[in-house]
């Protein structure tokens, strides 16, 4: 039975990749920032311990758990554990920006550094990172989210080249519009760093980011279930030859096509109309 370590399973697209991978008959480790959440996942038949990628301990302490329960092997992992924080960019203090790279790409890169190791003693491994539909174009009110993903591309890319002389294969997963708690659970981050009320730009807050954030209303027009990224992320794992990147909804593809066919002014202008 293969193995598999995923950050972020407490809801949304880690929580589906879990139950997804477990149904393909992986042996998954899906971890969590809270022992509650974790707790839960284990009641529903899941190996779950907490990892929280913003502790160097709690990853060291992670890691080690995947060793003792394997016998020191890990067959992949998927960096999933993200979150985002609006506002526009004339807004975002010093301290967001620090507190979503931590998150977004230094956990993740310190918690991948630990697990090549085992993947170069096995001979063989995948590194599979979520990235985003904002990792290849950006868009108003997302500048943190984004700035977190497009350097998260980069990193991947280039381990990926770096790995290419290794049995190891690193490869992007970036979603679009996807049904999860990402923007309920951006709301913490926004009202603790965002002082919108003395922002140049306090109509448009008003007008647009507010009513998304605390509104709600229909979901995105081109959103999908959880499911499409599960089903792309076992290609990933069991492909003989994977891809460097797979794209999930049509946004990402129409992007994707758009950023590499279309000037950058063009680019603006469609993106403007969002």
């Amino acid at each position: 039975m293969k193995t598999i370590l995923i950050t972020g399973c407490s809801s949304g697209i880690g929580y589906d990749a879990a139950h997804g991978l477990k149904r393909a008959g992986w042996r998954v480790f899906a971890t969590c920032r809270a022992e509650a959440d974790c707790a839960r996942l284990q009641a529903e038949g899941l190996e779950s311990f907490t990892l929280d990628v913003d502790d160097s301990d709690s990853i060291a302490s992670a890691v080690a758990e995947v060793v003792a329960r394997t016998g020191g092997t890990l067959d992949a992992l998927y960096n999933n554990a993200a979150f985002a924080c609006p506002g526009a960019v004339e807004d975002l203090p010093r301290g967001a920006l620090r507190e979503i790279f931590e998150t977004n790409l230094f956990g993740l890169h310190e918690l991948t550094c630990r697990v090549i190791p085992m993947m170069r003693a096995q001979g063989h491994g995948r590194i599979v990172n979520c990235s985003s539909v904002l990792g290849i174009v950006g868009i108003r009110w997302r500048g943190a989210y984004a700035a977190s993903k497009f350097a998260l591309e980069g990193l991947t890319d280039i381990l990926r080249l770096e790995m290419s002389d290794t049995p190891i294969r690193v490869i992007l997963i970036e979603p679009g519009p996807i049904a999860s708690r990402i923007r309920a659970n951006s709301i913490p981050h926004f009202e603790h760093w965002i002082d919108w009320r003395n922002s140049p730009r306090r109509a448009e807050y008003e007008a647009k980011l507010l009513k998304r954030l605390y509104q709600g209303g229909k979901p995105d027009r081109w959103q999908l279930p959880p499911a499409a990224v599960t089903a792309k992320i076992l290609r990933a794992l069991e492909s003989p030859h994977p891809q460097p990147r797979y794209y999930v909804t049509t946004p990402t593809w129409v992007s994707g096509i758009a950023r590499r066919l279309l000037s950058t002014r063009m680019l603006d202008r469609l993106l403007g109309r969002g």
